[in-house]
């Protein structure tokens, strides 16, 4: 999620916590600390450009992570004059709730995370809630806003509102998982009533409140790109994109392989002017993007220009948005 949504949760996560104990402090504590597994991008100019794709969301956003680094937020925090008082175990409980909510709002969307490092980089993602979506954020802004100055004299009653926010925003984040599996049975049905053939399917939400999805659909050489609005009940236009995986052939393997990873499998690759293109829809699905007689599943992707004896120089590039359709 964006980086205010995660300073929020941390606030709230705080404020249910110690707030009770460090009044208004425990929520800055709280949104510090759970804005700390998104710092990993501070580490991305000390990394090549296809190293980049697996550090952000990486080693912080693991539950080892959350784990150990509860440890030394807690050693921290004891050594606060505001915080120095707590006992340790509360200071983990509260360092350790900060960081694992973090990850695993991160895990609902379609970017994933990497739960599980050192172990395996598996990212998790479930595919159900966008990267910005206010009607998650905000009751948790409202909540904590109210239990920090409405009710901070009251001490029966200030953990209230915050409770009611973070209840809310959960329920909201469980109703994108059940909504999800409903989005799922649409294309499902629309694709096998235009008889299109797929093993697998991609759904992923890019709107606020959950309404509007895109699908994607995957056979053994072609993706096939649907947009569908719950708002209007829309019949589903799929366009098919080749995945075209000869074009990767004779490129270096690492590279073919983190790009395979970093797209779970849902990916076109195409050439232009010589350059190889690496669509991703798994991480950045903003619309169908055409040039004339070329058509872009989607505005971003990688660039890969080969160099000669295995080498190869990788950037990217973004479709401006005033030629879409």
């Amino acid at each position: 999620m964006d980086s205010i949504t995660q300073a929020v949760l941390g606030a709230a996560v705080g404020e249910a916590v110690l707030g009770k104990k460090l009044g208004g402090k425990a929520a800055i504590f709280g949104a510090v600390i759970g804005t700390v597994p998104d710092l990993d991008v501070l580490l991305l100019p000390f990394y090549d450009g296809l190293e980049r794709i697996s550090i952000h969301r990486g080693y912080s956003h693991s539950i080892l992570f959350s784990l150990l680094g509860a440890f030394l937020f807690a050693y921290i925090l004891s050594k606060i004059k505001w915080t120095k008082e707590v006992p340790f175990r509360r200071l983990w409980l509260f360092s350790f709730l900060d960081l694992i909510t973090h990850i695993l709002l991160d895990a609902f969307t379609s970017f994933g995370t990497q739960l599980f490092l050192p172990l395996t980089d598996w990212r998790v993602s479930f595919d159900s809630i966008s990267i910005i979506d206010p009607v998650y954020t905000v009751p948790l802004i409202v909540g904590t806003l109210f239990s920090v100055f409405y009710y901070q004299k009251t001490a029966k009653r200030r953990g209230f509102p915050n409770a009611v926010g973070l209840i809310a925003s959960t329920l909201y984040l469980l109703f994108t998982l059940a909504n999800k599996q409903h989005i799922e049975n649409v294309f499902q049905t629309q694709l096998e009533e235009q008889n299109t053939p797929y093993f697998r399917l991609l759904t992923v939400p890019v709107a606020v409140g959950n309404g509007t999805w895109y699908g994607v659909a995957k056979d053994a050489n072609s993706l096939y790109i649907g947009k569908y609005s719950e708002w209007k009940g829309n019949q589903i236009e799929f366009h098919s994109f080749p995945i075209n995986d000869q074009l990767l052939d004779g490129l270096d393997g690492r590279l073919v392989d983190r790009m395979k990873w970093f797209a779970q499998g849902f990916y076109t690759v195409a050439e232009k002017d010589g350059k190889i293109r690496i669509y991703n829809m798994q991480c950045d699905m903003q619309g169908i993007r055409y040039f004339g007689d070329y058509k872009a599943p989607t505005a971003f992707y990688f660039e890969i220009t080969p160099l000669g004896n295995g080498a190869y120089q990788l950037s990217s590039g973004m479709h401006p948005r005033e030629v879409e359709k």
